[in-house]
């Protein structure tokens, strides 16, 4: 059966995975903080604490989440134009894989539509920034932020969203792409895909799911995608 579209994670994914200092994260989100008594540093672990929540969130019940409500489970106000610190912290993370473009390029000369689908808290501006900064913002049909919808990964509803973001109808000519095994693999194969895994990324102990999906294809580069959908094309 022919491939009609290509949904990509996006950290681990399309961006190398490093390893981050949730602390430094942390106060450099707290510097958004209006409003309340305390440090910086109190700050900051009502918000370490609020985000390993969110996450729990995510994993646990499929539910989306904003840095708004990370704020709000905090039980702190923030202002959004003061983000710049944990913005400014995120952006040496957020560079886009060198064989992306080539990548995106090669699966649109074959007809095959190009998508992609992260579990973020962060709007949609940032990351269309991000691609945009990178030069391939041009080469994504449609693009799916759960910051944006009810639902992360691995929810059925959310792949389905994406798919709906690059006129795609049969999930099972589409293809997942993702670096985590519960929320990308099980996920994607869960909503009637094909996943394939890029297995780089080091997962927290407290983001791993309860199930490992077994992938339809492993890749050591982001770049060989394109031989293993050509293989099932």
């Amino acid at each position: 059966m022919s491939i009609e579209a290509v949904i990509f994670d996006w950290g681990g994914t399309l961006t190398a995975w490093h390893d981050v200092d949730f602390h430094e994260e942390s106060l450099a989100l707290a510097e958004a903080v209006v409003g309340a008594h305390g440090s910086l540093d109190v700050h900051a672990a009502r918000l370490h604490e609020a985000g390993a929540r969110v996450w729990g969130w995510s994993r646990d019940e499929q539910r989306s989440a904003t840095v708004a409500d990370l704020f709000t489970e905090a039980g702190l106000e923030h202002d959004p134009s003061l983000l710049s610190a944990y913005y400014d912290f995120w952006a040496p993370h957020t560079l886009t894989d060198p064989e992306v473009g080539p990548l995106f390029t090669a699966l649109r000369d074959r007809g095959v539509k190009v998508g992609v689908l992260s579990n973020t808290i962060w709007p949609r501006a940032w990351h269309r920034g991000f691609f945009e900064r990178d030069g391939v913002v041009h080469l994504i049909d449609g693009d799916v932020y759960t910051s944006e919808i009810a639902w992360t990964k691995p929810s059925a509803r959310a792949f389905a969203a994406a798919m709906e973001a690059v006129g795609a109808t049969d999930p099972a000519r589409c293809v997942y792409v993702g670096d985590r095994l519960y929320d990308d693999v099980w996920g994607a194969q869960s909503a009637g895909m094909r996943a394939i895994h890029v297995p780089h990324s080091t997962i927290p102990a407290d983001q791993v799911g309860h199930t490992d999906g077994v992938p339809d294809a492993v890749v050591q580069r982001i770049g060989e995608v394109v031989d293993v959908v050509d293989g099932w094309r």
